[in-house]
């Protein structure tokens, strides 16, 4: 009789579009003379690519070791606190380990395409859409996308290790069905250290998770963790797993048992609402009574001004809100209609009142139903 597949199974095999995501740890190695770049690491990586690509899968990499790649050419032995060093040592490396991907596609007749991105362009829903649209075409061409942090422009993603957290956008962006987050341990480990195979819930808390990170990474398992978790929200799975392990890649896609699998949410968001909900940056935030909190979370309406009892950012018509209610939990995030200086005239006001008070047509809600995303109660637990 066969056996049914696991969840695990289901979700990876079926991925057509996978964003792969390589932490600097994986990338360097220690030698008698200092350390270097891993060249049979980024080989083996490229050919598990190859073979997916074979079987009609995209696959899209995001990965980081410019800065330890920097360190390598200019003989730096540790990596530094300076910011102006990192972005220095960032420009140099980033050459160069594109250099290590270039060669290894070339093998195999393919082309890399590199993208140097920055938070700041998922912010805008134009460059948002410039970028996926961008990544599209280099695959339908034939050609293996690269993306990484600018960090040679960037300073707190420098510090902070937001690869993980574009890693997932990008995963976001494209509709990719799987986020393989690759890094030097096994997986999300219990507080005894042990490995939990399995996140069902992508909202509750695991226990024992730190922000501990390896010398040349700068993210840890709570970066991965939280990025992973974003990809769940939006309908998709994500795996964080050992890139030392023997072809980690290919078999994570297998849906071998290999790494932490943090489950896809039962809701699948459309690209727009993954861009609103999940990828940009809010202006502001909008705290809403009681009445307005329920009828929020319990149905698909709109968020009129007589409902919200506190305005606070400073924002324009277009951008995105945060919804809190009266306690400070995040309802939901949404396009706002009005300006926070109109906001904070009619917040309260009853629709038949705000032309009046603002001397001119205005909408009947403060955001639409349509522009609005609803996050997923979040649950005790861990």
């Amino acid at each position: 009789m066969t056996q049914a597949p696991t969840l695990r199974q289901e979700v990876l095999r079926s991925a057509r579009h996978v964003v792969v995501k390589i932490g600097s740890a994986l990338l360097t190695r220690e030698t008698r003379a200092g350390f270097g770049v891993r060249a049979g690491f980024i080989r083996d990586l490229v050919d598990q690519v190859v073979a997916l690509r074979g079987q009609g899968r995209r696959v899209t990499i995001v990965s980081s070791g410019a800065v330890a790649a920097g360190c390598v050419e200019m003989g730096v032995r540790k990596r530094p606190a300076d910011v102006a060093e990192l972005q220095a040592l960032a420009a140099v490396g980033q050459r160069r380990l594109m250099s290590y991907y270039h060669a290894a596609l070339r093998r195999h007749g393919l082309s890399a395409g590199q993208l140097l991105l920055s938070r700041d362009d998922f912010d805008h829903r134009e460059r948002f859409l410039n970028i996926r649209n961008c990544v599209l075409k280099l695959q339908e061409m034939g050609a293996v996308p690269v993306l990484n942090e600018n960090d040679a422009a960037a300073v707190d993603e420098i510090r902070f290790g937001d690869n993980d957290l574009l890693a997932a956008m990008m995963s976001n962006a494209l509709g990719a069905q799987a986020l393989v987050l690759l890094t030097v341990v096994d997986g999300v480990l219990d507080p005894r250290r042990r490995l939990i195979p399995e996140i069902r819930d992508g909202a509750s808390p695991v226990k024992g998770v730190t922000d501990a990170r390896s010398a040349w990474g700068s993210g840890g398992m709570r970066s991965k963790l939280d990025a992973a978790r974003l990809v769940a929200q939006a309908g998709e799975a994500a795996v964080i797993a050992n890139g030392n392990t023997p072809q980690a890649l290919r078999r994570v896609l297998a849906g071998e048992p290999i790494g932490t699998l943090v489950a896809p949410a039962t809701r699948r968001l459309a690209a727009r609402s993954r861009w609103i909900g999940l990828t940009a940056r809010p202006a502001g935030t909008l705290t809403l009574d009681d009445g307005a909190a329920r009828a929020l979370v319990q149905g698909k309406k709109s968020l009129l001004a007589t409902g919200v009892i506190g305005v606070t950012g400073r924002f324009e018509r277009g951008d995105i809100l945060v919804l809190r209610d009266a306690r400070g939990r995040e309802l939901a995030r949404g396009l706002s209609n009005y300006d926070a200086q109109d906001l904070q005239r009619i917040a309260g006001m009853r629709s038949p009142q705000i032309a009046a008070t603002l001397g001119r047509p205005a909408y009947k809600a403060v955001v639409h139903r349509d522009n609005l995303v609803v996050r997923p109660p979040e649950t005790e637990g861990g």
